[in-house]
């Protein structure tokens, strides 16, 4: 059984220059907050504080509101070799009908046995493919900081391996993003043709059991 734990924490600054405050979006009790919108009823669960995804069927949960200018904070952990996983920013949470998954900017989550498990013809994919990959999916489309194709893909590979926790302080402002991982960064994209969207959670099959907590923070504009 694979399994990722996610905690999300989402900060920024208000429009009235309050101080900003780091929000809880996932209390650790339910799933309050969150909107099922093409998975399973029993596609994700909470345990032990945890927020729990079976990776079956393919999809997503969003977030109840849109935002826009934000700091995103994630911890996440997979348990067993392959885990596949991430966060979509900026959604309209609209999946496509083959792939289940919506249009956004991706924040990838792999385990680090990802590659030598998706070898093709005998060759393993590069290192760097395996975590903190930044992409526009279904119609979105960024400016790579690292290019990899139309993706953009980590300089450094930060990530632990399965049993182990990882941090991600992701920075979304006016269509740009930069990516921390494990408290450096590591990626970015620009130009963004969507900047302001729901948080879509992903559940993705290769990727089975997806565990974790999820907080969130104020938005630094709109």
């Amino acid at each position: 059984m694979r399994k990722v734990a996610i905690a999300v924490v989402f900060c920024g600054l208000l429009a009235d220059g309050q101080v900003p405050e780091f929000k809880d979006l996932f209390n650790g009790k339910d799933l309050s907050g969150w909107v099922n919108v093409n998975t399973a009823d029993d596609t994700w669960s909470v345990r032990n504080g945890e927020l729990v995804c079976s990776g079956h069927p393919i999809g997503v949960m969003r977030s109840e509101k849109q935002y826009e200018n934000f700091v995103l904070h994630i911890e996440w952990m997979h348990m067993e070799p392959g885990g596949n996983s991430g966060v979509f920013v900026w959604s309209g949470a609209r999946p496509n009908p083959k792939s289940r998954l919506p249009d956004g900017v991706e924040v990838q989550m792999l385990e680090l046995d990802w590659p030598n498990l998706h070898k093709r013809d005998g060759v393993t994919p590069p290192l760097a493919y395996v975590h903190g990959e930044l992409f526009g999916v279904n119609g979105v489309r960024t400016t790579p900081d690292n290019p990899r194709g139309e993706r953009s893909m980590s300089i450094e590979n930060r990530c632990k391996g399965r049993g182990e926790w990882n941090t991600y302080d992701v920075v979304c402002i006016d269509g740009v993003i930069k990516l921390s991982v494990n408290g450096k960064v590591v990626n970015g994209i620009r130009s963004s043709t969507q900047k302001k969207g729901y948080l879509c959670l992903e559940s993705e099959a290769s990727g089975s059991n997806v565990r974790g907590t999820v907080r969130s923070g104020n938005q630094l504009t709109g």
